[in-house]
């Protein structure tokens, strides 16, 4: 046996029995002796026994200290003289035994007790003392000696996991310096430290790996805490990278060494944290060419499975990709990919919106930094794509989608093909829009970032630019005040119209002609503002021209710029419609069907259809109809004088009469029978007979589900404004048959409007005329809704799911019994769903509170009206018209369930 060797273990032996004893100064003399092991003092022991101690018994030296750690052991020595002895080998000893030591005796200790709490804070002087450093570093001489895959392994887990098991065994009373947010940072300090270290002894000539370190980072990435520890490490990491070659090879060499379980989080977090590409470029270096999975991460996975990547975190991604040659075929590789992704309509109907605007912010700012060169050796690939992408999106039923394409279209062919026509579309601007727009007029910069390229001003900036012109005008001197005509009262203008070289027609005909051939674009514009008053005021000439003038107006193209002219085309429209309906409908859904017709145009003929049978049905109408009309020349003096004498002489008889009591001062609306009633046949059969013939041009079935979606929700209005109507039943029958053809459509306008219509039937046919007339369409539809759950708001595409109780709600009015002969009128009940207490009147459940309104209850005996208040959004239902309620849940796009109220 080596007498060296011999000796540190008798030393150990004696220490180890002296520490048993209760002579305070025996204790501290023996640890001071044997300190000179961990070559703390001033004859330290040779480096062989230092070694020996080290690595043989420091590890059970320390334990034991642990173990002999109580109250009365520390009070030995006065002032803590002890205390601090025993504190020193943890924090002088080797770093890395210290650390497992330390956490094997909070971790073994069973409950809250006086040594539990001296460990943990010994563990904080431990981390803020910087030993954590010593503890990474020792790790990265170790390549060169037999490494111990075992400690490293339960370092690794104990030096990321540090939060979370000090958090659980000290629960409340754990330290400030081992929250996350704290020691996170503080992780990320001294990798910085180690990482200097390491750069010291590579300019020494020392080697070094980075690998453990690597490992560290990788795991606490792993475990989502990217933002605290790259927060700090990328700051420092682009300083210190600025200038230096050495500190971007260890790096890359850092990043490199990331497990693959850990590349996409740490690679996610670099991206984010980067504040560019520049800087992202030096941390990286040419990682995604050497690393297939860094590879995939940046330019398929950031790109195509996730969206959850900001602009500015594009911009850097994609910059990265630009500012090397040897990158650069990733980028247009990149380009491709995005633009066919762009341009699948598999993506367009079966993706969600912020999605797709974030594979076209990708598009663009790709287009952004690749030259002219780059993009002529894939423009008909890229062309195809983006041709394609853009026929999907004008396809689209959503707005936001087309505006997108839109966008994308104009700067996309611009870049692609210089040479050629440049496509340009209108469409009104958004945020997103002028964000699109701001991308793609960036350039990149020398070093690598992006400004801003020269682009059209909007016009709001150039109001400051004419200040200056305003003033130099030369200012009147204060003499010329004198001669000032501020005395004089200025004339009243407000009233005062623009002169028109051209008098508005007198009669219906005029206006056909003036609309058809006439060149003069005043009478022209005259015309159109007068015809609808002049339909209103003439009647049966209107009915003698009906036809030929619908299609007049159907076919009339704005040729000046007059305001509003589809509001006034419109309108006429409606007017003509409402004035003759059975000929202009049938002429309307007639063309609604015919060839040459623009979608444009067959949506228009949708609309004026709903707007006039709306005005049919309306009660009152007779006598209201005749004032939208403007007032001609003839009856304006009389109009603007007979108000005025007769509210004086209103007021006289007022003030002379006295008046004991006073009725309602409200009147109710004129009744008078429902116009709608002899034409509604005319208005909704023609739409529903050949929706499912395809045309050249038209397809309802097919690519122009945009009409298909607004057909259905103008039958279902139609349905509804033919409530308490003869032809109510066979509308409902006719309509049930077409819900159920379409009741698997893939769009989801479509499948709302579906749901409407639905609604609209229960709502305009009596129950026991659907139980009588429609048994058959009833039960499958009733099928088809307890069996889908669709997403009543955005469809499949959304997400959602619809309610189960929103189908019971649809049909307890087909099914709602009456009450048993035990529950007789006026006797109390209590609703078993919500235990709200009721009164059975005539029949039906009633709810305290609200006496005049009565639904009934389901078959299990659970009201329907205290079962689903969580759909009405807010609104006080048991004082509101069932009408109301469904205009409300219409406007909100809420599947209507008022059908239960009686």
């Amino acid at each position: 046996m080596d007498p060296a060797l011999s000796a540190v273990r008798l030393s150990v032996r004696e220490a180890v029995h002296t520490l048993s004893s209760e002579d305070g100064g025996r204790i501290f003399s023996t640890l001071g002796s044997l300190k000179r092991y961990l070559g703390q003092t001033e004859n330290p022991a040779l480096p062989g026994e230092q070694e020996e101690f080290a690595r043989v018994h420091f590890s059970a030296f320390l334990r034991c200290l642990v173990s002999k750690l109580s109250p009365d052991w520390l009070e030995l020595l006065p002032d803590g003289q002890l205390e601090e002895l025993w504190a020193s080998f943890f924090l002088e000893g080797p770093a890395d035994q210290a650390f497992l030591v330390l956490m094997e005796s909070i971790e073994g200790t069973a409950g809250p007790s006086f040594r539990l709490m001296k460990m943990a804070q010994l563990l904080a002087r431990f981390l803020s003392a910087g030993r954590m450093a010593a503890v990474l570093e020792g790790q990265c001489w170790q390549h060169t000696e037999s490494a111990s895959p075992l400690l490293q392994e339960m370092l690794l887990i104990r030096v990321v996991g540090l939060p979370d098991r000090l958090g659980n065994r000290l629960q409340r009373e754990s330290l400030a310096v081992f929250l996350p947010q704290n020691y996170f940072p503080l992780l990320g300090e001294e990798i910085v430290r180690v990482l200097q270290a390491v750069v010291d002894s590579l300019r020494g000539g020392l080697d070094c790996s980075v690998s453990f370190v690597s490992q560290v980072l990788g795991k606490a990435c792993v475990h989502g805490r990217q933002k605290e520890i790259l927060g700090v490490l990328v700051p420092r990491l682009t300083a210190l990278t600025q200038g230096s070659c050495l500190w971007q090879r260890v790096c890359w060499r850092l990043v490199e060494r990331v497990p693959d379980r850990a590349m996409e989080a740490v690679l996610t977090g670099l991206v984010e944290a980067a504040p560019g590409p520049e800087v992202l470029s030096r941390l990286l270096g040419n990682l995604v060419m050497n690393s297939r999975k860094a590879q995939f991460v940046l330019t398929q996975k950031l790109l195509f499975l996730q969206y959850r990547c900001t602009t500015p975190m594009l911009q850097s991604l994609l910059g990265y990709l630009a500012t090397d040659s040897q990158r650069r075929p990733l980028l247009v590789q990149a380009l491709k990919e995005l633009l066919e992704t762009w341009g699948s309509s598999s993506a367009v109907r079966h993706t969600p919106l912020p999605q797709q605007r974030y594979v076209s912010k990708a598009v663009l700012i790709c287009l952004v930094h690749l030259g002219d060169a780059e993009l002529h050796d894939s423009r008909d690939e890229l062309l195809a794509s983006l041709m394609a992408g853009v026929k999907c999106r004008l396809d689209s039923s959503l707005p936001p989608v087309r505006r997108l394409g839109m966008v994308v279209a104009e700067v996309a062919s611009t870049r692609i093909h210089p040479e050629g026509p440049p496509l340009r579309f209108q469409y009104e601007e958004d945020e997103l829009s002028r964000e699109m727009l701001a991308l793609a007029t960036s350039r990149p910069a020398a070093d690598g970032s992006l400004e801003t390229g020269p682009s059209v001003p909007p016009v709001a900036a150039d109001t400051p630019d004419k200040e200056p012109e305003e003033s130099d005008i030369p200012q009147p001197r204060p003499d010329s005040e004198l001669d000032s005509d501020d005395e004089f009262v200025p004339y009243d203008m407000s009233g005062d119209q623009e002169l028109k070289s051209s008098k508005a027609p007198m009669y219906v005909r005029d206006c056909v002609e003036a609309l058809t051939t006439s060149e003069n674009w005043e009478r022209w514009e005259a015309a159109l503002r007068a015809l609808e008053g002049l339909v209103f005021r003439s009647p049966a000439a209107t009915r003698e021209v009906s036809v030929e003038l619908a299609k007049v107006l159907l076919h009339l193209e704005e040729k000046t710029s007059v305001a509003g002219f589809e509001g006034l085309r419109q309108r006429a429209l409606v007017a003509v419609t409402v004035t003759d309906p059975a000929r202009v409908a049938k002429y309307l859904t007639s063309q609604f069907y015919a060839l040459n017709y623009s979608l444009r145009q067959r949506m228009d003929i949708l609309d004026v259809l709903t707007l006039a049978a709306q005005e049919l049905s309306r009660p009152g109408r007779l006598g209201r109809a005749p004032q939208r009309g403007s007032p001609g020349p003839a009856s304006q003096p009389s109009s603007a004088v007979a108000p005025a004498w007769r509210a004086v002489v209103e007021e006289r008889i007022r003030s002379k009469t006295r008046r004991f009591s006073k009725g309602s001062a409200g009147r109710g609306p004129a009744a008078g029978p429902n116009e709608f009633n002899s034409v509604a046949g005319y208005f909704f059969f023609p739409l529903i007979q050949h929706f499912d013939r395809p045309l050249v041009t038209f397809d309802l079935l097919g690519d122009d589900q945009l009409v298909l979606g607004r057909l259905a929700h103008t039958l279902g209005a139609l349905m509804y404004l033919a409530v308490n109507t003869t032809v109510a039943v066979p509308m409902g029958k006719a309509l049930l048959e077409f819900v159920w053809a379409l009741r698997f459509h893939g769009d989801a306008y479509v499948r709302r409007g579906l749901l409407s219509a639905v609604s609209s039937v229960l709502l305009s046919v009596p129950a026991e005329r659907l139980l009588a007339d429609l048994p058959d369409e009833l039960l499958e539809a009733r099928a088809w809704l307890a069996g889908e759950r669709w997403a009543v708001v955005g469809g499949r595409q959304a997400g959602g799911r619809c309610s189960p109780s929103s189908h019971e709600g649809l049909w307890s009015r087909a099914e709602a019994p009456e009450l048993s002969k035990t529950q007789s009128k006026g006797q109390r009940l209590s609703c078993p769903q919500c235990g709200g207490g009721g009164t059975a009147i005539r029949g039906h459940w009633s709810p305290t509170g609200a006496p005049q309104r009565r639904h009934p209850v389901m078959r299990d005996g659970v009201c329907l009206f205290w079962k689903i208040p969580n759909l009405w959004k807010g609104y006080k239902v048991s004082t509101m018209d069932p009408r109301q309620i469904h205009q409300i849940l219409a406007f909100c796009h809420i599947l209507p369930l008022t059908t239960f109220f009686s």
